[in-house]
């Protein structure tokens, strides 16, 4: 069986189910919680339209299918940029794509109205320069993935202590505004805000699903690329290209949530076992760590319902710190 290009071996196929069973068992687990719990069967008949329910179809379902997306879609981003970078610290959240992301959102709620296509185009385009910056300051004489997460890592101070300044100089509602926005939250979300980044990100990974089987080629060594065909100076440039705007279209809607795309993509790698890092368990593992998560944000101080950056950030703070400890170690 082959799959996004890449044969499926049978631990592989068993992780995937694994992981598809999971996501689809916490967006059942979504679904009926609230203020008040819903049973399977009506969440169920809900869905077939036989019992309508606001609060199913139009409240819960599309924060959960905003979950499931945009976990999948950070899920890529960070598999596409480990890869690229051959390092599990290149994650967008880690070398300041999500902060350059934040900038492009600050820029059009401060100095533009703060429109939901203005805010989308903003993270964008604030991401693409970041990762224009970063890919120019880290080339010298040929690519290297180690100095690209240092230079990217000096970057996300850097772009980090702009965004303070911006808010710090913006008016007092429009930077509370900001402030809530920053932590990363699906809260409040519904289906008129998501139509435009669904649509953005199906094509993004409708775009790196084509060339998924190069990238796996790419992730077990250049010279194994080059001999197999792969113009790696043009993948790098999609890889890029679908990282930024996956990780930009969640933060335009959402706000930086961070650490699932450095999470995810290492986790699936180990349960997958597979060389490099695999498309479909990073994105399948980033759907699980962003609905659990979210979970966990919606039950913790019940009826408040906390940010989900502020969870994924508690919890992915102790996994940077046990990867960091592992690559001194090994260094």
């Amino acid at each position: 069986m082959t799959v996004l290009g890449i044969r499926l071996e049978p631990r592989f196929a068993t992780v995937v189910a694994a992981l598809v069973a999971g996501t689809l068992g916490l967006a059942l687990l979504g679904l009926c919680h609230g203020a008040s719990w819903s049973s399977p069967a009506e969440v169920f008949a809900a869905l077939a339209g036989t019992e309508p329910s606001v609060v199913i179809v139009e409240w819960r379902l599309s924060r959960v299918t905003a979950a499931v997306v945009f976990g999948l879609a950070l899920g890529v981003a960070g598999a596409l940029f480990q890869n690229l970078t051959r390092n599990p610290l290149g994650s967008p959240d880690v070398i300041g794509l999500d902060a350059g992301a934040y900038t492009g959102a600050l820029v059009a709620l401060t100095v533009l109205s703060g429109t939901s296509s203005q805010l989308a185009a903003g993270s964008v385009l604030g991401g693409l320069i970041v990762a224009a910056v970063i890919y120019l300051l880290s080339f010298d004489r040929g690519f290297s993935g180690l100095r690209l997460v240092v230079i990217g890592i000096g970057i996300n101070a850097m772009v980090t202590a702009v965004n303070s300044w911006i808010v710090l100089r913006a008016e007092l509602e429009v930077a509370i505004a900001a402030v809530g926005w920053s932590a990363g939250s699906l809260n409040g979300v519904g289906w008129s805000d998501l139509w435009i980044p669904f649509t953005v990100i199906g094509v993004l990974l409708a775009l790196i699903t084509a060339g998924a089987h190069a990238v796996h080629q790419a992730a077990l060594g250049d010279s194994v690329a080059v001999t197999t065909g792969v113009r790696l100076d043009r993948l790098r440039l999609l890889m890029v290209f679908v990282g930024v705007g996956c990780t930009a279209t969640v933060t335009s809607v959402a706000g930086p949530i961070a650490f699932i795309a450095l999470a995810a993509p290492q986790i699936g790698r180990r349960l997958a076992g597979s060389p490099g890092v695999p498309l479909l368990p990073a994105a399948l593992t980033g759907a699980v760590l962003l609905l659990g998560a979210d979970l966990v944000a919606q039950v913790l101080l019940a009826p408040v319902s906390l940010p989900v950056g502020v969870v994924s950030t508690a919890i992915g703070g102790g996994y940077l710190i046990w990867l960091l400890t592992k690559e001194v170690r090994r260094a």
